[in-house]
């Protein structure tokens, strides 16, 4: 059973919101504040946590980047009242996959959460992806993981989707439109700029941990998984 994290101290948003998901059949917990989410995730798993921004006692986008700062590597979806394009860039550089403003239909909200875990949990093919020269990343689509050296490369929902992606198509460009089809949805409305804060996350993550493989940029065109030298 898919569990889920509502983080929402307004009862008549979260009220309805909870009842919703328990009869779609996951498990949910409800929490009201940043702090108390933040524990919770310190001792237990979560495939998917809904973040509201707006909590009593610290920002959500604090809690986000706390949240993957700590390893939590479930999706997050952000969901608030702060609609502008600015203020979506900043939850996805924070480590969010996906943002929806309120108000919002609970339809839509199902939908994206469906979205998250199918990405979250399809097995990919071929299973393992990996660069045929030393100190390049492995990637199992199966497991979701990356490592470089036997090392784990903590990435999110989307970080590994855009990852994947291009290592199986390493070397060639993968266009900005198949990118965008294929890890968030071919009937995505926002901004491609959403795209951009997540290949420079992914681009950060991967120099941290010392891999060759870089992504490069193509102007105008997309991007391409190169294997280091």
């Amino acid at each position: 059973m898919p569990s889920v994290v509502v983080v929402e101290d307004e009862e008549d948003i979260a009220f309805p919101l909870v009842r919703t998901l328990e009869r779609e059949g996951y498990e949910v917990t409800w929490l009201e504040s940043g702090k108390a989410a933040l524990a919770h995730l310190s001792t237990k798993s979560a495939d998917i946590m809904i973040l509201d921004l707006g909590l009593p006692d610290m920002d959500g986008l604090d809690v986000c980047r706390a949240a993957r700062d700590a390893g939590f590597d479930g999706g997050i979806l952000i969901v608030t009242a702060r609609a502008g394009e600015l203020d979506r860039v900043v939850g996805l550089d924070y480590g969010a996959d996906d943002y929806l403003s309120k108000p919002f239909g609970l339809a839509e909200l199902q939908a994206r959460v469906r979205a998250l875990l199918r990405r979250s949990q399809a097995p990919g093919s071929p299973h393992v992806l990996e660069a045929d020269e030393p100190g390049g990343l492995r990637i199992d689509t199966d497991a979701r993981r990356v490592t470089l050296n036997d090392a784990e490369v903590a990435l999110t929902v989307k970080e590994f989707d855009v990852l994947a992606l291009l290592a199986a198509s390493r070397d060639k460009v993968v266009s900005r439109e198949h990118l965008m089809s294929e890890v968030w949805d071919e009937n995505w409305f926002g901004s491609t700029k959403t795209l951009d804060v997540t290949i420079g996350r992914l681009r950060s993550k991967l120099e941290e941990a010392g891999a060759t493989d870089r992504v490069v940029a193509i102007r105008g065109v997309g991007f391409r998984l190169e294997s280091g030298t």
